[in-house]
């Protein structure tokens, strides 16, 4: 699949987009008085020491967008303003989930794309309906998460019960919590919540910048309102084409082999890590682990549920695998379970806003499309997928079991296939576990003018702005004047990957001291994981 993608694109041709000129109200300065812009909305500051300009503000809108003068929700929203001449209209962006807070996304992305190119957009973060600062945000059974869960291995029926009592708990108290807002909260939903956005801030057009769930997002507004997109950047893209349940079969199997490239990279270090120089041996060593930390969890806190949690962020992002690695030395070489209860703390645990984002969650791939009602079904697809890819796929399949149970009816999938856009921009690397590499083709195949950027051998999820230069470079030509690259075949440009991490100086490896770029850090504390 990697070499494919290098072989069909040739060599690319960077060629600029046909964009029409930029409209009047998107080139005109800032005057720092009230305009059409801001007339729906009341900024205020909402400042941090990372982001000193970022403004928030909140806006009223229709739960039912069939109904405009029913039952109101509020939008969280926030701002990083233009401070250029030449203005390009608003940038909204999304992290992803479903259930992501984009709030602080806005500041990211405004202090990490290049200063001449972000001084030209006003830079829009929001939390979706039910997520985060926006009300009412879902919370449907806090302490879902709590340590010591069931072994999510289903090795009996005693422990399939047990998750499945979980799994229908969770359904029927979001059920009996939420009835009325349940059915609302939905993909749809939500873009249509994005349009009432553009239109309070005066928008004829929105520029948009989503990664992961963030680029379905984006997709489906592009094929609401197809007219409304000036530019469209999708970072990590979602296949549209097995929304949610086959999706989630399909991470298992990309997991597991991330997972094993950690692995791997873990023998390359046995200097530090003095875990061998086999992966086989090494992943034989990781599952004795796990099967250990299920009879007897590290700290009375990390047994085998929480100790997938603790390592599947390591296949979003490989700057955590220096602490990954000195948890899993520490605990197999020197019976020392502290570091790996502080990697949970770190990477697995789940706090109040994990619980409003799980409950967002599902209560988004629940509705959005059909899950198989019989659990019979999930039990012969998730051992057959097992078989072949053990790491992730029983742990997923209960974060994702409540769909089974859920007490709403289903939605059918939009079709995202859209031939009336701009030029759009899609950024994907060919090891992506979280949305493996054919979901960028399938989008670059369903949007007529799309461009595909892959990153080569790359495994992260998200990739712009996170030390790339050559993504980053393709980034910021696209939202200076619309140029995208245009090769031929599967990609239109390849650039390569980053390295990956060195080893931490024994005792140093940390979340917040990972040995990758500081924006790769910085850009995954924001995407979160399960997106």
């Amino acid at each position: 699949m990697r070499k494919r993608a290098a072989a069909l694109c040739g060599a690319a041709v960077v060629m600029a987009g046909t964009f029409t000129a930029v409209p009047a109200e998107a080139s005109a300065p800032s005057t720092g008085t009230t305009t059409k812009q801001t007339a729906k909305l009341s900024w205020k500051s909402c400042a941090t020491e990372d982001h000193p300009t970022l403004q928030c503000a909140s806006l009223k809108a229709p739960l039912d967008h069939r109904r405009p003068h029913g039952e109101k929700i509020t939008l969280a929203l926030s701002r990083v303003p233009h401070t250029a001449r030449t203005f390009q209209g608003p940038l909204l962006v999304n992290p992803g989930g479903p259930g992501g807070s984009g709030l602080t996304l806005a500041g990211f992305v405004a202090s990490s794309l290049p200063p001449k190119v972000a001084a030209q957009y006003d830079v829009i973060g929001f939390d979706p309906r039910g997520v985060g600062a926006s009300k009412p945000a879902l919370d449907c059974k806090p302490g879902h998460f709590d340590p010591v869960r069931p072994d999510s291995l289903p090795t009996s029926p005693a422990i399939e019960r047990a998750n499945l009592a979980r799994a229908t708990s969770f359904a029927a108290a979001c059920g009996k919590k939420y009835a009325h807002l349940l059915p609302y909260i939905d993909t749809a939903g939500a873009v249509r919540d994005m349009d009432a956005i553009r239109q309070a801030l005066g928008a004829k057009k929105i520029n948009y910048f989503g990664y992961s769930y963030g680029t379905y997002l984006g997709a489906v507004y592009a094929k609401f309102f197809p007219e409304r997109v000036r530019r469209l950047v999708l970072d990590s893209v979602v296949d549209p084409t097995d929304v949610w349940y086959e999706a989630n079969l399909n991470q298992d199997v990309a997991f597991n082999d991330r997972h094993r490239a950690f692995l791997a990279w873990v023998a390359e270090h046995d200097a530090t890590y003095g875990l061998g120089t086999d992966p086989e041996k090494i992943e034989a060593t990781w599952y004795a682990m796990r099967t250990a930390l299920a009879k007897r969890p590290a700290g009375g806190t990390v047994g085998a549920s929480e100790l997938e949690d603790t390592f599947i962020p390591g296949g979003y992002y490989n700057g955590y695998w220096p602490h990954l690695a000195e948890a899993f030395a520490a605990y197999v070489n020197n019976k020392d379970p502290e570091p790996l209860v502080e990697a949970y703390e770190d990477f697995g645990a789940v706090d109040a806003s994990g619980d409003n984002g799980y409950s967002v969650y599902t209560s988004v791939q629940c509705r959005d499309a059909g899950w198989p009602r019989d659990w019979r079904q999930w039990r012969e697809d998730n051992w057959a997928v097992y078989e072949k890819a053990p790491f992730m796929t029983w742990n997923n399949a209960w974060y994702n079991a409540p769909c089974a149970f859920w007490p709403t009816d289903s939605l059918r999938p939009v079709n995202v296939a859209n031939g009336q856009l701009p030029p759009v921009l899609l950024f994907q690397a060919t090891g992506d576990a979280a949305t493996p590499y054919e979901g960028g083709v399938t989008v670059h195949r369903l949007l007529a003018r799309s461009s595909l950027v892959v990153e080569e051998g790359g495994g992260n999820h998200g990739i712009t702005l996170s030390g790339n230069a050559c993504l980053d470079r393709h980034l910021a030509a696209y939202l200076t004047d619309g140029t995208v690259p245009r090769g031929y075949g599967e990609a239109d440009a390849v650039c390569e990957a980053l390295p990956d991490p060195k080893p931490e100086a024994a005792g140093t490896a940390s979340a917040k001291a990972a040995s990758a770029p500081s924006n790769g850090s910085a850009l995954h504390g924001l995407l979160g994981f399960r997106h």
